[in-house]
């Protein structure tokens, strides 16, 4: 005990986990996760192109499987901004966070039930599943900043990512465990299986991320209060919420000049997340060129969950040393230097290293974006905001695989396009480094203050 305070207190405290809402917060990015590695990284891909696609050649299904994706990008990125405003209008943020995550819930624990060439069975349901993480996570990072103070945000933000790392990698490698050892588990194995038996165990990781993803919400359905309802100036109590929804959509784009920081500052993530996502998406694809293992690429998918874990609460501590915007530019800094040494990497030791590399940085930097944005904007709109926040991530996920892809089609090796990624990075590091912080701060700030003065 220190200063009267027990040492699991101080602990709590310096990982951003010291109040119940805020462990509770945290605790939907560990019930998101675990769709998030296996659904979208590691396993259902492969079922996708494996048994789904079977009847299309490996090229087919992997296009299938991008338009997929892109289609889930659209449906949340059209929708995430108008029902971020109604949200704050009725004070809905975790009504609609739980209607996506039942959505999504439901929709991956039927992938239980895809069988062989049921492509679009299978789009649908992945469809479906990434819009219900995609949009789940849009409201609830709008609870941020209703549940942690200016000096809290980091460390919460990136507790969040940490245990996000926990949650999804311990499932990912329980799932992983089932399918390489069936029957370890008990279930069917052997030369002889039908199709069913054989794709058991990968369909029954599709309903573990079901039944966990819906068990580990409970805590912020429960441990986190709504944010009590903010009517403008010129609004009724009793307005037609999608009509105040569009209203307050073009009020807010007439308005982002007295929020140039949060604006620059978006576009500056939009841009250098952009190189971050071409890592993550293309990163067991260039493995596979360079003839690294299917195991060993799986298993280093797995190092970069379980190295991330310290490294996203380390990011926290760090950015209260040296500041949140200077701690991300340090982020982007190894980004760039992953980018060099993957150009050079010929062998499965060096690809492990660029994953550890990549566990060093990418939740911390994600992690740090998130509660820089948010301190930034007024917590009366941030339903709203982080709609807007959801539409520049997805599309900050189309340029770099197409910038990529274009690279390797005019070099004919991924090495040359991993190149390119790192003008993502120097250009959206320059951007970020003209924000001001404490200048966006203040206007977020004056903002709340005009509402509390109008609603007493």
């Amino acid at each position: 005990m220190a200063n009267g305070q027990p040492a699991s207190r101080g602990i709590l405290n310096a990982l951003g986990l010291h109040r119940p809402e805020l462990r509770a917060w945290a605790m939907y990015d560990w019930a998101v996760s675990s769709m998030q590695t296996v659904i979208s990284t590691a396993v259902f891909p492969i079922y996708f192109l494996k048994v789904a696609a079977v009847n299309m050649s490996p090229a087919q299904g992997t296009q299938a499987l991008g338009i997929a994706n892109t289609v889930a990008a659209i449906f949340i990125a059209v929708l995430a901004p108008i029902l971020g405003a109604i949200a704050d209008y009725k004070a809905a943020k975790k009504r609609f966070l739980v209607g996506f995550m039942l959505l999504g819930v439901t929709a991956t624990a039927m992938m239980f039930l895809i069988q062989h060439g049921q492509l679009i069975f299978a789009s649908i349901l992945f469809v479906l599943s990434m819009a219900g993480a995609s949009g789940s996570m849009t409201f609830y990072e709008s609870l941020l900043p209703h549940i942690a103070s200016e000096d809290e945000m980091d460390r919460v933000s990136t507790a969040g990512y940490a245990l996000g790392y926990i949650g999804g990698g311990l499932l990912l490698a329980l799932n992983l465990a089932w399918i390489s050892n069936p029957g370890a588990f008990g279930l069917p194995h052997g030369p002889d299986l039908t199709r069913a038996q054989a794709t058991l165990p990968s369909r029954l990781a599709f309903l573990s991320v079901g039944v966990w993803w819906l068990l580990f919400s409970i805590p912020v359905l429960r441990g986190v209060p709504e944010p009590k309802r903010a009517i403008e100036v010129d609004e009724s109590a009793n307005a037609n919420p999608w009509r105040v929804a569009f209203t307050r959509l073009g009020e807010t784009l007439r308005e982002l000049r007295h929020y140039k920081q949060a604006a620059l500052a978006m576009l500056a993530f939009t841009i250098y997340n952009d190189g971050i996502q071409t890592i993550v998406k293309m990163a067991t694809a260039f493995g596979a060129e360079i003839g690294i293992a299917q195991s060993d690429l799986i298993s280093a998918i797995l190092l970069v969950q379980f190295i991330g874990i310290p490294f996203a609460f380390g990011f926290g501590a760090l950015a209260g040393k040296l500041g949140t915007k200077r701690s991300i530019g340090l982020g982007l800094v190894v980004y760039t230097g992953i980018c060099i040494f993957g150009y050079s990497i010929n062998s499965t030791r060096e690809f492990y290293i660029l994953a550890c590399l990549v566990g060093l940085v990418q939740g911390g930097t994600q992690a740090l974006s998130r509660s820089l944005f948010a301190n930034m904007i007024p917590k009366h709109k941030s339903g709203e905001f982080f709609g807007f926040y959801s539409v520049f991530e997805k599309f900050g996920g189309i340029l770099g695989p197409l910038v990529f892809a274009i690279a390797v089609g005019q070099s004919g090796s991924s090495r040359v396009a991993i190149l390119w990624v790192i003008a993502f990075f120097v250009i959206g590091g320059a951007l970020l480094a003209f924000v001001n912080v404490p200048e966006g701060e203040r206007a977020a700030r004056a903002a709340d203050a005009s509402v509390r003065a109008l609603e007493s």
